[in-house]
């Protein structure tokens, strides 16, 4: 018996690693960055809120969800730090990298906090790491619905940006839609592996993709 509450006080213990939060700032290991495909956001989030990156005619892509320091296994988030908020014209700056100012300062108090940096630096690593990402030509073409393997969403990444390997790349889903590409950077925005507990490719053949709007 005492065997078996050892067990559940170290599965217990393993899922508060995981989820605890006010960790201190600047200890992590690594970045993960993830890449929203607008057009999904919006049809399973955006829409009902009638969120401005959602309107027709802006032709957005993929955009920024968050640039995410990482534990090995883990991650932390809301962390304890000396470095001042952002000001509004600051989040208004990364409304285009992020699909809007609110976007941007969420992610900057859930976990640019965490990186250790001032929030103008974070923003500018955020958009550094952003644009040293190639986004297939391929995909601001998408002018129809489609259904697609959500493997062939990670080889144009990897097709576009040979630097990149497989195990640095992963692909999720969503209520049977793309959701996001998420791609693995060292504290220096290099290439590498990503931890067990963010590679975790959807592996759906018809994962919805909407079009651009």
């Amino acid at each position: 018996m005492k065997s078996l509450w050892l067990a559940v006080a170290l599965i217990c213990a393993g899922s508060t690693t995981l989820r605890a939060e006010g960790e201190r700032a600047g200890e992590f290991d690594y970045y993960v960055m993830a890449l929203s495909w607008s057009a999904n956001w919006c049809a399973l989030t955006g829409d009902a809120r009638r969120d401005p990156q959602c309107d027709a005619g802006r032709g957005t892509t993929f955009v920024l969800h968050g640039l995410w320091p990482q534990y090995e296994r883990g991650w932390p988030s809301y962390c304890r730090t000396g470095a001042a908020d952002p000001s509004r014209s600051d989040t208004a700056a990364m409304a285009d990298l992020f699909g809007g100012a609110g976007a941007a300062f969420y992610q900057w108090k859930k976990h640019g906090r965490c990186s250790g940096l001032s929030a103008k630096a974070y923003y500018a690593l955020a958009r550094e790491a952003f644009t040293s990402v190639k986004i297939s030509p391929v995909f601001p073409q998408i002018n129809k619905d489609l259904k697609v393997p959500a493997a062939v969403i990670e080889g144009a990444f990897l097709e576009a940006n040979p630097g990149l390997t497989r195990d640095q790349v992963t692909v999720t889903c969503r209520a049977g839609m793309i959701q996001e590409v998420r791609i693995c950077l060292s504290r220096d925005l290099e290439p590498r592996r990503c931890g067990a507990d963010v590679i975790r490719d959807c592996t759906l053949q018809d994962a919805g993709l909407n079009a651009v709007r």
